[in-house]
C-alpha cells in the first residue's frame, strides 16, 4: 500500500479519479493499493518569535535582532485567534500520521505542487510527523487521468529534490528574519499608537518602490509644447498627407519656424522622391506564463486583478481544464508535442476557424532551452462543460493562445512614401506610411480587425500637387501610471523594460536565468497585501501611492531593500540554490548578517513619525441570540458569528457562504437579524442557475446528524 500526499482536496480527489477509487473514508480515499490523503496547503507554519522566548511576545527594541538557532514549525494558528491551533489543520494532521504509521503502508508520495512551496508543504509535513519509510515525489504539470497514470509509473525518491526543499526553506526562513525583525523594529521606531504594523517585506518594497518612481516621474513631469507639419498631397487617385521630418525627426520646438516653410510652400508643387512596399509577417505573441495571463486579463476586462486571475487559473487547473498555472515559461517542452497535438485537435473541434489550424512541431513553441520548471499554460485535453463567466475568461484567452500559433501567420503590405517639394532647397521631406492587411491568419482567432492605412495609388518621380498645409501644435505626456499589467511585467524582469513585440519575447534571459522579483507565484499577492496594508491605493486600473506608501519610502534607512539589483540578486540566490549551484547555509548567513545589520542602523536613525495610528472602540452591534447557546451573535471580518467562539461556539454565517453566492447573494444584517429573531428571513432577488430573479423565504437550519447548518429555501407566495 502506497500513501499519496496531495496539497489540497481537490487535488486528491483528481488523483483517485485516475486511480478509480471510490471508497473515501474520513480525511482520505483508499484503494486498488493506494491510500490518498491531503493538506489544506500549509498545515503547519513556522513558530512565532514568542514560541522559541517568553519574553518575544512583547516588543520591546532591545530585544531585536532575534534570530532562532533552529526554525520550528507549529500546527498553523486559527485564523480567529492567532494563539490557538487551527481545530481542522491540528485534525487532518493527526489523520496523516495515523496513516504514514499505518504497517501495510509500505512508501510516501507527496503529491503537492511542483514548485518551492509545494515541496515544502509536502516535506514539512511528512518530516516533521518523522518516518523512516521511503518517500517519493510525484511531478505533475496537470491533473487529467493519464498525466496522474503516467506520473505515478515515473516517481522520483524525494532525496532527488533537495536542492528544490533547500530554496524553499531558504526562502521561507529568508522572510521570515526579514519579516519579523524589520517590521517590529521600524514599528517601534517610526508608528505612534498601536494596532497596526508597517509591514516591511523582502518582495513588499521594491514592488512599493516601482509604484513609486513612477508617481514621482509624473510629479516632477514638466509638459513642452511642440509642433508639426501636415501636408495634404493631390494626385490623380486621390490623396495623401505626410508629415515634415528632418532626418528622424518631426516634432519641432518652434512654431515661427514651421509658419515660415509654409509660407515658403505656397504654390509649389511636390514631388514622390521615394517609395517602398514592403511585406511584412506579425507572428502570434507566445504562450502565456502566469505573469503575461495577469496582464492581458487585467488589462481586457474591468473588475480583474491579478490575485483574481491566479485564483481562477488555480482553479481551472485543479479541475483538470489547464496546466500548471505558476510558471514563467512561455514555450513547451519537447517532449510534449504529441500530447499537444492531441490537445490542440481536442479545443479546436467545434471552431469556425477550425479549418486554420495545422499543427505542427513549432520551434517558436517547443524548445527546452526557453522552459524553466514548468512549461508555459495551456488547457487539457478534457474540455469543460460548464464553467463560471469568469472561468471562462480565463480558460478562452489560454486556448485562442495556443490555437493562434498553429494558424498562419498574419501578413500586411507596408507602403512608404517620401514626398519632397520642388523649388525649394529643404533640409526635410514629408513621410507617409500606409498599411493594408494581406493575410488575417491567427489574428481570426481572436478577431483583431486591422487599422488600414489606404493609400492612392503613386508612382515614384510622380508630380503631385500641394492641396493643404498645417502646422499643429502638441504638447508632451506624462508616462501613464503603473496598472498590474506593467507593474507584474517589471517585478518580472526586475525593472529591466524588455521590448516584448515578436520574436523579441524570446530573448528575455532574465526570466530564464532567475532574476526576479518574488516569483510568479507570489507577485499577485505581493500587489494584493500592498493595497490591503494601504501603501497603495487603486485608480480604477491604474495604482498608485498613498501618503503612507511614499513617506515610508522616504524615510525608511534601509535602501538596499527597494534596491531592484538587490532583489533579483536575493531572488537569482534562491534560483541558484534550486539549482544546486549555491548552497542554503551561506544564503541564510548573508540573510542572518542582512538582517543583524538593518536593525542595528534602523535603531541609530533619527526618531521621526511615519505612521500615527489612533484607536476607537468600535461598537459591536447585537445582531440577535446564537440559536446554539445563547450568546450574542455580531458582526466579524469573514462572517457573522458567536460572540462565544473562544469558547468553542461554532456558529456562524459566512459572508462568503457558497449556498448564497450561487444565488448571487451575499448575507446581510437585517437577514441575519431576521434568521435569529423570526428563524426565516425573506430574501429578494436572487439569481436562478438559469439568470432568472426570484424572491424566496430562506431559514438556516441545524443539520439532525451533526453540528453544521444548512439553508433551505420557500415560496409562501407560489401560486399551487
Amino acid at each position: 500500500m502506497k500513501l499519496i500526499l496531495a496539497e489540497k482536496p481537490s487535488v486528491s480527489k483528481n488523483i483517485a479519479d485516475a486511480l478509480k477509487i471510490k471508497t473515501k473514508q474520513d480525511g482520505y480515499f483508499e484503494g486498488n493499493g493506494y491510500i490518498i490523503t491531503w493538506a489544506f496547503g500549509h498545515l503547519l507554519q513556522l513558530n512565532d518569535a514568542k514560541d522559541y522566548d517568553e519574553k518575544m511576545s512583547t516588543w520591546k527594541m532591545e530585544n531585536f535582532p532575534f534570530i532562532p538557532e533552529n526554525f520550528k514549525y507549529k500546527v498553523k494558528s486559527d485564523p480567529r485567534n492567532r494563539d490557538k491551533p487551527d481545530m481542522g489543520a491540528q485534525k487532518q494532521l493527526r489523520i496523516i500520521h495515523k496513516l504514514m504509521r499505518r504497517k501495510d503502508v509500505t512508501a510516501i508520495i507527496s503529491a503537492c505542487d511542483y514548485d518551492r512551496e509545494g515541496q515544502i508543504i509536502g516535506d514539512s509535513i511528512i518530516y516533521n510527523l518523522r518516518t523512516d519509510k521511503e518517500v517519493y515525489r510525484l511531478l505533475l504539470n496537470e491533473w487529467t487521468p493519464d498525466e496522474v497514470l503516467n506520473g505515478l509509473s515515473q516517481i522520483k525518491s524525494n532525496r532527488e529534490m533537495r536542492p528544490l526543499q533547500d530554496a524553499g526553506v531558504s526562502r521561507q526562513w529568508a522572510d521570515w528574519l526579514i519579516g519579523i525583525n524589520l517590521t517590529s523594529v521600524t514599528t517601534l521606531k517610526y508608528q505612534k499608537g498601536k494596532g497596526k504594523a508597517l509591514n516591511i517585506g523582502r518582495v513588499l518594497l521594491p514592488t512599493l518602490k516601482i509604484i513609486y518612481d513612477r508617481d514621482k516621474e509624473i510629479r516632477e513631469f514638466v509638459p513642452e509644447d511642440y509642433f508639426k507639419l501636415q501636408g495634404t498631397f493631390a494626385v490623380a487617385e486621390g490623396q495623401y498627407t505626410g508629415i515634415y521630418t528632418v532626418g528622424k525627426e518631426d516634432k519641432f520646438k518652434h512654431k515661427e519656424e514651421l509658419e515660415l516653410l509654409q509660407k515658403e510652400m505656397a504654390g509649389k508643387k511636390g514631388i514622390v522622391s521615394d517609395k517602398t512596399v514592403q511585406k511584412k509577417k506579425e507572428y502570434p505573441p507566445l504562450l502565456f506564463n502566469l505573469s503575461n495571463l495577469q496582464g492581458y486579463i487585467t488589462s481586457k476586462y474591468k473588475g480583474w486583478t491579478a490575485d483574481k486571475v491566479l485564483k481562477v487559473a488555480q482553479g481551472l487547473y485543479e479541475k483538470k481544464y489547464i496546466t500548471y498555472p505558476r510558471t514563467a515559461s512561455m514555450a513547451l517542452e519537447e517532449s510534449l508535442i504529441g500530447k499537444t497535438a492531441k490537445v490542440v485537435n481536442a479545443i479546436s473541434a467545434n471552431l469556425p476557424y477550425k479549418e486554420d489550424i495545422k499543427f505542427y512541431a513549432s520551434k517558436r513553441v517547443f524548445d527546452n532551452k526557453k522552459v524553466e520548471s514548468h512549461s508555459a499554460i495551456i488547457p487539457t485535453y478534457l474540455i469543460p462543460k460548464k464553467l463560471t463567466k469568469d472561468e471562462e475568461q480565463v480558460y478562452e484567452a489560454i486556448r485562442t493562445r495556443l490555437l493562434m500559433q498553429f494558424m498562419p501567420v498574419a501578413e500586411y503590405e507596408e507602403t512608404k512614401i517620401a514626398t519632397k517639394v520642388l523649388d525649394l532647397s529643404l533640409d526635410g521631406v514629408f513621410y507617409t506610411k500606409g498599411k493594408v492587411q494581406l493575410v488575417e491568419g491567427w489574428k481570426k482567432a481572436e478577431n483583431i480587425k486591422s487599422k488600414d492605412v489606404l493609400l492612392p495609388f503613386v508612382s515614384k518621380g510622380e508630380e503631385v500637387d500641394i492641396k493643404k498645409l498645417d502646422t499643429t501644435s502638441h504638447t508632451t505626456q506624462p508616462p501613464k501610471e503603473h496598472t498590474e499589467k506593467t507593474l507584474l511585467r517589471l517585478m518580472e524582469t526586475c525593472g529591466k523594460n524588455f521590448d516584448t513585440s515578436g520574436d523579441t519575447e524570446e530573448d528575455v534571459v532574465t526570466i530564464l536565468s532567475g532574476f526576479s522579483i518574488g516569483t510568479p507565484a507570489t507577485r499577485a499577492e505581493t500587489i494584493k497585501k500592498l493595497k490591503d496594508i494601504g501603501y497603495i491605493e487603486a485608480k480604477g486600473k491604474n495604482l498608485a501611492c498613498t501618503d503612507l506608501g511614499k513617506t515610508l519610502v522616504e524615510t525608511f534607512p534601509i535602501k538596499e531593500l527597494f534596491n531592484l539589483d538587490f532583489t533579483g540578486r536575493l531572488e537569482k540566490s534562491l534560483y541558484d540554490i534550486e539549482k544546486g549551484k549555491y548552497s542554503k547555509g551561506a544564503f541564510l548567513q548573508l540573510i542572518g548578517e542582512f538582517t543583524r545589520n538593518s536593525v542595528e542602523k534602523i535603531k541609530m536613525e533619527q526618531d521621526v513619525t511615519i505612521q500615527e495610528v489612533t484607536y476607537t472602540k468600535k461598537r459591536i452591534e447585537d445582531l440577535g441570540k446564537c440559536p446554539v447557546c445563547g450568546h450574542k451573535v455580531i458582526e466579524g471580518q469573514k462572517g457573522y458569528g458567536c460572540s462565544n467562539w473562544k469558547q468553542g461556539c461554532k456558529f456562524v454565517i459566512w459572508k462568503n457562504d457558497k449556498f448564497l453566492a450561487a444565488l448571487k447573494k451575499k448575507p446581510t444584517k437585517t437577514m441575519v437579524k431576521s434568521l435569529l429573531k423570526k428563524g426565516e428571513a425573506e430574501v429578494k432577488g436572487l439569481t436562478s442557475k438559469k439568470g432568472n430573479k426570484f424572491d424566496a423565504v430562506l431559514k438556516y437550519v441545524k443539520n439532525a446528524d451533526n453540528d453544521y447548518y444548512s439553508w433551505q429555501m420557500d415560496f409562501p407566495n407560489k401560486k399551487q
